[in-house]
């Protein structure tokens, strides 16, 4: 029985670069930069849409969250630009009407926002997804491959792993690892098999935790997938991964690899990460109902180069 913060066997570089191999589809769809994204097809939004029953909308996008904390090193901006107090006056007085207008901005990796990492995101070894050198690709004006804006839109089939629910507890404890078995426990519990071109979110309940016991350094101790159930994902072809967390468990049980699930997904498989997502309305909404997989829209913002994109999915059932 493991404890509920064990992050699960400790895994050697040499063991680690085995599984890039395994579950690398460098050379595999045009356009490169796109990787699983390709996967989906007319085929796929039709049948995602075919889920919509009840058509209960839900976003899975946190609140911009402007206030620093142990879980948002470098908080959102948020200020007023215009006020309506410099508007133009005519003959007649003022012009109308007044505008009100704002300025936002974010460094957006990280624990506080969520976001779309897109190919450009993560290099291994030096080499992004496909095998291109990192430095030659990525540079102080963006990537030149890889970048967000050539993802564009995703409509596809969701699948929410509710892993607490299926454990019987309020949350996954920071570092508790989710291994194949956990998953394949999940999919039978939940009555919801992942296939090909789907999006598979994991809820741990962190955010649960976080209103109840308050924000910690997510960094330092999350719960996550281990690496070995990579493989597993990678079987079913999936097109993205996410969470309402950055997908990997912290601390790393990878020796000299700090985010081997960011690694094996974005670098090997070509597969974006979903980070920071608010799963438990989601969670509520699918348990309700009791059905696990739902239309997922993701639209991440067109920033030609950007390595990634705040984002607000939405899920309708």
């Amino acid at each position: 029985m493991r404890s509920p913060t064990d992050n699960g066997p400790a895994v050697s570089r040499q063991e680690f670069d085995a599984l890039f191999e395994q579950v690398r589809t460098w050379g595999r769809w045009a356009p490169a930069d796109r990787g699983a994204w390709n996967r989906v097809g007319a085929d796929h939004v039709r049948r995602a849409a075919a889920l919509v029953r009840s058509g209960t909308v839900v976003p899975l996008g946190r609140p911009w969250d402007t206030a620093a904390g142990p879980d948002n090193r470098r908080p959102a901006l948020h200020y007023m630009s215009d006020l309506g107090d410099a508007e133009t006056s005519g003959p007649s007085g003022p012009s109308e009407p007044s505008t009100h207008k704002d300025f936002v901005g974010a460094d957006f990796h990280g624990k506080g926002i969520t976001h779309l990492d897109a190919l450009s995101h993560v290099a291994y070894r030096g080499r992004l997804y496909g095998g291109g050198a990192a430095r030659e690709l990525v540079g102080s004006g963006g990537a030149r491959f890889g970048g967000v804006g050539a993802l564009g839109p995703l409509v596809t089939r969701g699948v929410l792993l509710d892993l607490p629910a299926v454990q019987g507890v309020a949350w996954l404890e920071p570092g508790q690892a989710v291994h194949a078995g956990d998953i394949a426990a999940a999919e039978e519990a939940l009555g919801v098999e992942i296939g090909e071109g789907d999006a598979v979110l994991l809820r741990t309940g962190r955010f649960r935790r976080r209103r109840e016991l308050g924000p910690w350094d997510a960094d330092a101790a999350c719960a996550g997938f281990h690496v070995h159930a990579v493989p597993l994902l990678a079987g079913r072809g999936i097109a993205l991964l996410g969470g309402d967390g950055d997908s990997d468990v912290r601390p790393s049980p990878v020796e000299g690899v700090h985010s081997p699930v960011h690694t094996l997904a974005v670098a090997a498989m070509g597969v974006p990460l979903l980070d920071n997502a608010d799963v438990e309305e989601l969670a509520a909404a699918c348990a309700g109902t009791d059905r696990y997989d739902f239309l997922l829209s993701v639209a991440p913002l067109n920033v030609p180069g950007g390595t990634g994109s705040p984002v607000n999915p939405v899920a309708v059932l």
